[in-house]
């Protein structure tokens, strides 16, 4: 029985619902690096193969109004209709894909976290967000001047690279901790990241709040400082005490007097009661403090975002444009500065207030919410597959096939011997492209994406034994069983990820400076675009 057609969404309707700032889904449903390329500014990226993982947990109410596209790949519609699987009832397709966009003169953008990388030059704009060059920090460092760096990324990104003499602070615990790491007034505080947006942003949550040291943002963070020939550090573990921070009744004060004046809503336990009722409302409950903190002891319901990340992604996080969205902490400074961001970015946001230490009870890390997979699994154990591998070295060629479909970067760093790399939307061109086999084996991390994928691998290879392994590579190498590293069987291009011009250390210089003269242009985009409803306090 052929299935109904699936309805579909011009470019005017879906510019409509963003200027209505009504709640809208958004998905480009290709990999990251075909989004990257060109997309609308408000797309959020949902890899076809990676549905039942994440939408649960980034469209958690049902009856969203979803519009899906791709660019002719032929995976939006099979995407629509797992998300109708999955329960989604307001599901549609973009008329005429992304094609159908650009003909209906609607703007794309390249990269990702386009929205929070587009405010953020919007915000410079407007403020005038001070900053040195790097020649001109290279000189203070120099000159033992009396100067601290801030780097506001993630603890692994200023791992990887750094700025001489620069500590780990994430952008949402600058406002909390930078006068401890700063004490004197008269100390230079500068704030970098690897390109623009959150030493912009960071470096303006410091002059929001009031910091009475003099603030800047390392101009064009630490490709600005490779462009400028200078040095960076590789491997540095300084990052901020947790136990020391501002004093906090002046902190707390400063946060919640920027959220005021952006425009955040004061949340109550009673609210969120309300919010959880409201059937037409997607609501997102979002804990800003730190991982260590939020496995420590977090609210029921609550699920972990460090706030500098939730600014810098949010398109990731809220995947419904329009949503509802409330933030906490346990110290009135880090969900306060978060919020003063997204209400400028122009979401509906809110800061929990009366939550009492002792409802911080639940420990641990969240699980997403995921969906049983279709039919019944045979699982083999890394025993099991290690002796099937071992024999099909020795005497059965050609007959255990084990495909991978953990992302491509992790394949490349650790792979069972003799696996494939899949992506699992292209299954069936990767079946197709391998040596024909009596037994697959699916496996990835954990396996939990490999085992959605083992009734479609049965179907393709007509009638072959499949399996999937238990608890995925991670248990193979708990195991001590052996490993092997590189790009050594590809069965799909890597194109899971998108290469970001300011990773690691060997990027050529053309395509820094390109990526900085792309930000350049992003507040010109948004004029083109003109959906945006961002406002800069």
């Amino acid at each position: 029985m052929t299935a109904p057609a699936l309805p579909q969404t011009s470019f005017h309707q879906v510019r409509e619902a963003l200027l209505a700032r009504q709640e809208i889904a958004l998905l480009d449903v290709r990999e990251e690096d075909p989004f990257a390329q060109s997309h609308p500014l408000f797309a959020a990226n949902l890899p076809a193969g990676k549905i039942e993982l994440e939408a649960w947990t980034r469209i958690p109410r049902r009856d969203t109004f979803i519009v899906v596209y791709d660019n002719g790949e032929g995976l939006a519609e099979p995407a629509a209709r797992k998300l109708q699987q999955l329960g989604y009832t307001q599901v549609t397709l973009l008329a005429g894909g992304l094609q159908g966009w650009r003909d209906a003169g609607g703007e794309l953008f390249i990269d990702v976290n386009v929205p929070s990388k587009s405010f953020g030059e919007l915000v410079e704009a407007e403020r005038h967000t001070p900053s040195l060059a790097a020649e001109e920090v290279q000189a203070l460092i120099d000159a033992k001047a009396d100067v601290v760096v801030l780097d506001a990324r993630r603890y692994d990104e200023y791992h990887t690279m750094n700025i001489p003499t620069g500590v780990s602070v994430p952008g949402a615990e600058l406002v909390l901790r930078a006068q401890a790491l700063a004490p004197n007034p008269a100390t230079q505080i500068i704030v970098n990241c690897a390109g623009r947006t959150r030493s912009i942003i960071g470096t303006q949550s410091l002059v929001n709040a009031g910091i009475p040291n003099p603030v800047a943002a390392l101009r064009n963070g630490t490709i600005g400082w490779l462009l400028a020939g200078q040095t960076l550090e590789r491997g540095a573990t300084r990052r901020f005490d947790p136990a020391v921070h501002a004093d906090r009744e002046r902190a707390p004060q400063q946060a919640r007097s920027v959220a005021d004046r952006a425009g955040v809503q004061r949340a109550t336990r009673a609210d969120l009661e309300r919010f959880a009722a409201e059937a037409q409302r997607t609501t997102y409950l979002l804990d800003v403090r730190t991982p260590e903190e939020f496995a420590a002891g977090h609210l029921p319901g609550f699920r972990n975002t460090p706030g500098g990340q939730l600014v810098q992604e949010t398109d990731h996080t809220a995947a419904v444009r329009g949503a509802r969205i409330v933030l906490v902490d346990d110290d009135g400074v880090r969900a306060n500065m978060s919020a003063s961001w997204l209400a400028q970015m122009g979401w509906d946001v809110w800061v929990l207030d009366d939550a009492p230490a002792a409802d911080f009870n639940e420990t641990g890390a969240v699980a997403n919410p995921v969906p049983e997979p279709e039919g019944p699994i045979a699982w083999v154990t890394p025993a099991q597959l290690a002796a099937w591998l071992n024999e099909e070295s020795k005497e059965r060629p050609g007959h255990t096939a084990v495909l991978d479909l953990t992302t491509s970067a992790n394949y490349v760093q650790r792979h069972i011997p003799g696996a494939w790399f899949v992506i699992r939307s292209q299954l069936a061109q990767a079946v197709a492209s391998i040596p024909k086999a009596q037994r697959y084996v699916l496996t990835c991390g954990s396996s939990l994406l490999a085992r959605y994928a083992a009734q479609d691998l049965a179907r393709l290879t007509g009638g072959a034994e499949v399996a999937v392994l238990e608890g995925g590579t991670l248990a193979w190498i708990a195991q001590g069983l052996p490993l092997e590293h590189g790009e050594t069987r590809l069965a799909s291009p890597r194109i899971d990820r998108y290469r970001r011009p300011y990773e690691g250390t060997d990027s050529p210089r053309e395509a820094m400076q390109a990526y900085l003269d792309w930000e350049f242009g992003l507040v010109e985009q948004l004029g083109r675009d003109g959906t945006h409803g961002f406002r800069v306090i």
